[in-house]
């Protein structure tokens, strides 16, 4: 995609289903980039931090040191760790390197419904909201509405 910062940056993502549909249903009748600046095109990592999140954060008082977008990624590895997920998986999910040969081996970027059902087992430890609001859904490149519709399946 020519809107992303490196080629590592292009990931599948498996998602429960219920979180499928709810971004299909926000993405529903849209092209190109889901969140974009008002020249449509893709928002810049800071800006969206200085302008966006932050933004929210203190409007629900969590502003504090650490409470970044990689918090997002903490508390996906916090929720999934311990026994409520696969090690291997988990590991695939965060885009860590293999630790292990067995990791190495498993090939885990080929089983995509192996992945999915563990997404849908593990679920993603928070309420989604009952209405679609822009103002609580994260800002995220759109992928195209038949390779959303092919991954969340």
């Amino acid at each position: 995609m020519k809107h992303l910062k490196t080629a590592a940056a292009s990931r599948q993502v498996d998602l429960h289903l219920d979180i499928a549909g709810y971004l299909q249903r926000y993405a529903a009748g849209t092209s190109g980039l889901l969140f974009h600046t008002a020249n449509g095109t893709a928002h810049l990592y800071g800006n969206l931090e200085d302008r966006w999140l932050t933004p929210r954060l203190v409007k629900i008082g969590l502003d504090e040191k650490g409470m970044g977008w990689h918090s997002f990624k903490r508390f996906r590895k916090t929720w999934l760790g311990g026994n409520r997920c696969l090690e291997d998986i988990n590991n695939f999910w965060m885009a860590h390197k293999p630790k292990s040969m067995s990791e190495l081996y498993s090939h885990l970027y080929e089983d995509l419904q192996v992945r999915l059902d563990e997404a849908q087992r593990v679920g993603y430890g928070f309420v989604l909201p009952e209405t679609l609001n822009v103002a609580v859904v994260p800002i995220v490149p759109k992928l195209h509405q038949s390779s959303a519709v092919r991954i969340a399946a």
